[in-house]
């Protein structure tokens, strides 16, 4: 038999094997995190700091309180960083959705779509999706539909998808859609479905058969969530399927912003796969990665959880409660590094410990700012007409492992503006100690007992080691990271 070969199949089979040998060779693909949040956005710093400090408690917080046990919960979103991809064939649609690591599925708004309670909330970043003629709904007996469940048995959900009765006994529900799925965040909630579409990421790498949720109505969640967390349903387990290399391994690399306007519009670079971790093949810069074992959390899989042993607030190493050490059967305790939270939150005991120390070192140089505080949210802060960085102790968090130490830098801890709030006076300088706290260790138990904050990620290149099970850090100038990789 002869097979002829013509022209456009010709082309087609060159596209894919151009794109086969750019995975293959250089083993990644890179793509801009853009930062949601703008000072435009906001009438003071006041009112920025207290935004984004009352959502990083939110987010935190509702873990904590939550019962339904029907599905499998992530983290509120509200993160500050969005990636963009398109979904369908042969037409296309743009999506940009809040990049998380706190959770296992993708979803967006579907048109028609109704947001109920989002008028003080970011409108979309995006249109809401018109689903393509390739888009097909998930059955109800696929795996894809029980992930989005959680514990539901599959009989279960061909029940609630109205399969008759002897389908379900022969097996025979594939032509039923996955029912309606419920997700609940910190102050809102979404119902959706599930479909399966191809994607297309910036590079033109496309995942066929892409599974997410489509949601057309939800209370208080105007924009989805891209969700990068353990779970067949995120994003890296699903490109797995087309590259393991590519899905074992990502990393982000978030510019530092002091939430500066102009920074801000600054890309970060997300990059999906592996390259050398010491001799950065990009340019001539050294990278040391610290690398700390992540820990399972039976009751939030989806979670990157890491142990933290103590906190050093200048020469003094404040030593961690031991539910920040380890994760019991409950699923309590960690600390969760997450991309969707600006703030670290602390437990109450480490909390207090550690701003006990700074203040004692501060306040002998710097007049506390009450008033600040009261309307940031953050504590403790400080008026000063010359910060002397002698004066404001180093912060170093140490995790579990040998020598698994980060130094942040003070601005990723300390954070300075102008105050001029009260209309009247002069304006003074105030800086502010740029933690949270989570709450008593009794009020976490069921959740995570800590949070590492993106703010406090800022010009880490941050790497998550699925195939290891590992979470690494290293100081890294990610504006320059991302003009190595675009050249």
């Amino acid at each position: 038999m002869v097979v002829m070969v013509t022209p456009l199949c010709l082309l087609y089979w060159l596209l894919i094997s151009t794109w086969w040998l750019m995975v293959s060779t250089s083993g990644m693909v890179w793509i801009p995190l853009t930062h949601s949040l703008s000072k435009t956005q906001f009438i003071t710093p006041h009112h920025l700091l207290k935004t984004t400090s009352t959502r990083s408690a939110t987010r935190f917080r509702q873990h904590h309180h939550h019962r339904h046990k029907q599905v499998s919960v992530p983290l509120s979103p509200g993160s500050d960083y969005t990636l963009s991809f398109t979904l369908g064939s042969p037409s296309s649609s743009t999506i940009s959705l809040y990049l998380d690591t706190g959770s296992d599925l993708v979803w967006l708004p579907c048109s028609p779509f109704e947001c109920i309670l989002c008028e003080s909330k970011t409108p979309p970043l995006s249109s809401p999706l018109n689903l393509s003629s390739s888009a097909t709904a998930v059955p109800c007996k696929s795996s894809a539909c029980s992930a989005a469940h959680s514990s539901l048995h599959s009989s279960d959900l061909c029940a609630i998808a109205r399969c008759p009765l002897d389908s379900i006994e022969m097996s025979e529900c594939n032509s039923f859609p996955c029912p309606p799925f419920y997700y609940a965040y910190g102050d809102g909630s979404l119902i959706g479905r599930l479909y399966k579409d191809s994607l297309t990421l910036p590079n033109s790498l496309s995942v066929q058969n892409f599974t997410f949720g489509c949601s057309h109505t939800t209370l208080g969640e105007p924009v989805g969530v891209a969700g990068f967390g353990f779970g067949r349903l995120s994003l890296p387990a699903q490109l797995s399927s087309v590259s393991p290399q590519l899905g074992n391994r990502f990393s982000y690399c978030l510019v530092s912003h002091s939430f500066d306007s102009n920074r801000v519009r600054r890309p970060s670079p997300l990059i999906l796969g592996r390259y050398e971790d010491k001799e950065n093949q990009f340019g001539n810069e050294l990278v040391e990665f610290v690398y700390t074992d992540m820990l399972s959390n039976p009751k939030h899989p989806y979670f990157y959880s890491v142990g933290l042993e103590g906190i050093s607030v200048g020469k003094r190493n404040i030593p961690a409660p031991e539910n920040l050490k380890r994760v019991d059967r409950r699923g309590s305790g960690g600390m969760v590094v997450d991309s969707g939270t600006t703030f670290t939150m602390l437990p109450a005991s480490l909390y207090d410990s550690v701003v006990t120390e700074f203040d004692h070192r501060v306040s002998r140089f710097y007049k506390r700012a009450n008033t600040v505080e009261e309307s940031t949210g953050l504590s403790p802060c400080y008026f000063y007409n010359k910060v002397v960085a002698a004066k404001v102790p180093a912060i170093k968090l140490h995790f579990a492992g040998n020598r698994s130490s980060v130094v942040l830098p003070r601005k990723n801890y300390f954070y300075e503006f102008v105050d001029g709030s009260d209309g009247g006076r002069k304006k003074r300088n105030v800086g502010c100690l740029m933690l949270m706290n989570g709450g008593d260790e009794e009020e976490l138990s069921g959740g995570p007992g800590a949070t590492l904050g993106n703010y406090q990620q800022q010009g880490f290149e941050v790497v998550y080691d699925l195939e290891k099970r590992k979470v690494g850090f290293a100081r890294r100038k990610c504006s320059s990271l991302w003009d190595s990789l675009k050249n």
